[in-house]
């Protein structure tokens, strides 16, 4: 089970749902566009990290890619030009957003509503993507042989910290590790838990179509798939248009949202399909308390 707290965000694979929702892109798509997605309330510690938000998104690129000076100057003029853009027309859109999730979270849900908010979501990481492609192709077509390298020997250590979480030995260890996350999220949201509802996690756990090894191969894939259009893009010379480098990187993307593999396609609906069963069925089992706590996690 990718995650019970937070259904079909991975609508097309396994994705990391911290106190940001964001996408597995190539590193630079990821930074760019998941720091503005600030839809999870993490109170204190995100609206200081948002107020520094460029600097930050820097920072965690440099650590993929290692730029040099010419890079830097572009990397940190389009991340200024993108947090402007989005505290000018994102953050009101933001909040009606939010404003509708605390009337929501008050009341039962279905499945049916909770996938909704994840399509919702999606549209506005599309939106924050489409504003920083420009910058995202300028700088993918100077990259070098060994920055591209950089990020291909992140990948391998991100893929290790994967590998420790979800493939573990033995199959026990596997259902302990996945309960544990999901209790985890859950009561970063709802505060603690009780017996009932730890065993309604348990339950989606078990009942889970996710397979550790499908991930993780889908993973791969897109790797694979990433390492090889930054190679392409960036070796061309002279280098290609802004228009085909972005097109280049959106049927990029569009692989991710859709995989080129029929089996992970219909493996992926199904999983889509149960995790927001099991999250609908947690939260209606939650207490009065339990959803007020939830609504002063978004109105953090």
């Amino acid at each position: 089970m990718t995650t019970t707290f937070s259904p079909a965000i991975d609508a097309s694979a396994s994705r990391d749902v911290g106190c940001a929702q964001r996408r597995s892109k190539v590193a630079i798509i990821a930074a760019l566009a998941g720091a503005a997605l600030l839809l999870a309330g993490c109170g204190v510690a995100m609206r200081l990290g948002y107020s520094q938000g460029s600097s930050l998104a820097f920072r965690w690129l440099d650590g993929w890619v290692d730029f040099n000076g010419t890079q830097s100057l572009r990397v940190r003029a389009g991340l200024d030009d993108f947090f402007a853009w989005h505290r000018r027309t994102q953050l009101t859109d933001y909040a009606d957003l939010l404003a509708g999730a605390r009337v929501e979270t008050l009341a039962d849900t279905t499945p049916e509503r909770l996938c909704e908010w994840a399509t919702d979501v999606r549209a506005r990481i599309d939106t924050a993507v489409t504003r920083a492609m420009p910058t995202i192709a300028d700088v993918v077509v100077t990259m070098t042989p060994q920055q591209v390298a950089n990020v291909e020997r992140k990948y391998a250590e991100r893929n290790g910290e994967w590998r420790d979480d979800h493939l573990q030995a033995s199959r026990a260890k596997r259902r302990d590790a996945a309960i544990e996350r999901e209790v985890d999220r859950a009561e970063g949201f709802y505060g603690t838990l009780d017996a009932a509802q730890r065993a309604l996690i348990a339950r989606g756990v078990d009942e889970s179509p996710f397979v550790a090894e499908a991930a993780y191969a889908e993973r791969l894939r897109r790797q694979e798939d990433a390492i090889t259009t930054l190679r392409r893009l960036s070796a061309t010379s002279p280098s290609p248009p802004r228009a085909q480098v972005e097109a280049e990187l959106a049927a990029y993307l569009a692989r991710i949202d859709r995989s080129p593999r029929d089996q992970y396609r219909a493996y992926s609906k199904r999983l889509v399909a149960a995790n927001c069963a099991a999250a609908a069925r947690l939260h209606n089992a939650t207490t009065p308390e339990q959803r007020r706590h939830a609504v002063r996690k978004l109105e953090g």
